[in-house]
C-alpha cells in the first residue's frame, strides 16, 4: 500500500486535485482508498435518521448498510490508525489523503506556504493539464510509500522508517527495494513496525497453526489474507531475561540477541497457553523424523522444568507446525542446511 497526501490552504483546489489523482490511479487499474480531513464536524447521515438516533443513544460506532456501507465513529481516529484499518478492510494499492498536512507522508502541495521536507510536488490545481496529472501520478507511484513505521531496509542499514521515507522521496531508495513485509501489527491502536524476519516468522507460525484447523468446514479453501485480533488481559513481563539454544540436525545455530529473545519468548508463550500447573523456568522441544511434506507424521516431545508434558495429537500438531515455521523463518541457506530432519530447542529464564 502506498500513501500520498494533498495539502494546501483553503480554496486552493485540494479536492479537485485529489479527485483527478484518484481518477488517474483508478484508470491505471489500482485499487484506491481516500481519506478526507476537515476542521468542520462531518456527519454521514442526516438528523433524525435511524442511524443518527443510534449515535444519539450512545453508540460509539454506527454502521449503516444499504446499497453502500458507512461507518460513523464517535471518536476522532489518529491517521495511522485509519490507515491500518484500511489494510484490514481491503487490499488497497494507494491511499490518497486530502489534508493532514502535519503528518510525515509524501505531500503534493497546492499552496507554497505549506511546502516542507515531505513535499514531492508543487501543483497549481486550477491549471494542471491531463498530461500534468499523468506526470504527477507517475511521481505518486514512485514516491508514495506505506505507513512509515512499517518501512524497513536492513540491507542498507536502515531501521528508521522516517529515514527510509526520506530516501524514497529523494529517489535514492525505491519501494521495491524495501524488506518484503507481509504481516502488520497494531497494539492498543498503535502501529508496530515488523522487519522482514519478524514478519516472516509470525506469518509462517500463524499459517502453521491454521494448517492444524479444519478450516474447510467453514467453507475456506484458499488462504489469501488472515486477520487476527488478540485480547490480552494477562499481566505479563514484557522484558524477561531469557536464553534459547537451537540445534538443527544436531548442529547448534548461533542466534543474535534479537533472535534469541524471539525464539525463547515464542516457545514460552506456547507453553503458557497449555496452562501447566507450574511456572515454566526451563523447557525443551524436540521434533524428529521431520518430513516437510508430511509434517504431522513427525515426532514431538515437550519437557517443562525437566518433566515430560503429556500433549494430545491436536496440540502436538500446533507445536510441530509452529516450531517448524519459526525455524524456517531463519536464513538456513546461509548455514548450509538444505533439509530439516531434527529440531531441538531449549529455553531458559
Amino acid at each position: 500500500m502506498k500513501i500520498v497526501s494533498v495539502v494546501g490552504r483553503k480554496n486552493t483546489g485540494k479536492t479537485s486535485l485529489t479527485v483527478k489523482i484518484i481518477e488517474e490511479l483508478t484508470r491505471r487499474g489500482y485499487n484506491v482508498a481516500s481519506i478526507k480531513h476537515s476542521h468542520h464536524e462531518m456527519e454521514m447521515d442526516r438528523e433524525h435518521t435511524d442511524t443518527w438516533r443510534h449515535k444519539l443513544a450512545g453508540s460509539n460506532v454506527v454502521v449503516g448498510i444499504g446499497s453502500t456501507s458507512f461507518f460513523n465513529v464517535r471518536d476522532i481516529l489518529e491517521l495511522n490508525r485509519l490507515l491500518f484499518l484500511i489494510k484490514f478492510m481491503d487490499n488497497v494499492d494507494f491511499v490518497v489523503i486530502e489534508g493532514f498536512k502535519s503528518y510525515n507522508y509524501p505531500k503534493i502541495v497546492t499552496s507554497l506556504d505549506v511546502v516542507d521536507e515531505y513535499t514531492i510536488a508543487e501543483v497549481d490545481s486550477f491549471s494542471i493539464t491531463p498530461e500534468g496529472v499523468s506526470d504527477l501520478v507517475d511521481t505518486v507511484e514512485e514516491k508514495g510509500h506505506d505507513i512509515v513505521d512499517t518501512l524497513f531496509l536492513d540491507e542498507c542499514g536502515f531501521n528508521d522508517g522516517d529515514a527510509i521515507a526520506k530516501e524514497i522521496r529523494k529517489g535514492t531508495v525505491k519501494t521495491e527495494d524495501l524488506d518484503k513485509v507481509n504481516t502488520f501489527m497494531s497494539i492498543d491502536n498503535t502501529v508496530i513496525g515488523l522487519n522482514e524476519f519478524v514478519s516472516d516468522f509470525i506469518k509462517k507460525t500463524v499459517l502453521g497453526i491454521i494448517k492444524t484447523l479444519h478450516i474447510e468446514e467453514y467453507g475456506v479453501k484458499d488462504i489469501n489474507k488472515v486477520e487476527l485480533i488478540i485480547n490480552n488481559e494477562d499481566n505479563i513481563d514484557l522484558n524477561p531475561k531469557v536464553e534459547a539454544n537451537v540445534l538443527i540436525n544436531n548442529k547448534e545455530i548461533s542466534l543474535n540477541h534479537h533472535t534469541n529473545n524471539f525464539v525463547a519468548n515464542s516457545v514460552f508463550g506456547m507453553i503458557n497457553s497449555l496452562n501447566t500447573d507450574e511456572d515454566a523456568r526451563i523447557a525443551q522441544v524436540d521434533i524428529s523424523k521431520i518430513n516437510q511434506e508430511h509434517l504431522k507424521e513427525s515426532e514431538a516431545r515437550l519437557t517443562v522444568n525437566n518433566k515430560d508434558v503429556e500433549i494430545n495429537a491436536f496440540v502436538k500438531g500446533i507445536l510441530k507446525e509452529t516450531i517448524y515455521g519459526m525455524i524456517k523463518s531463519l536464513k538456513l541457506g546461509e548455514l548450509d542446511i538444505n533439509e530439516i530432519e531434527t529440531i531441538n530447542i531449549t529455553v531458559k529464564k
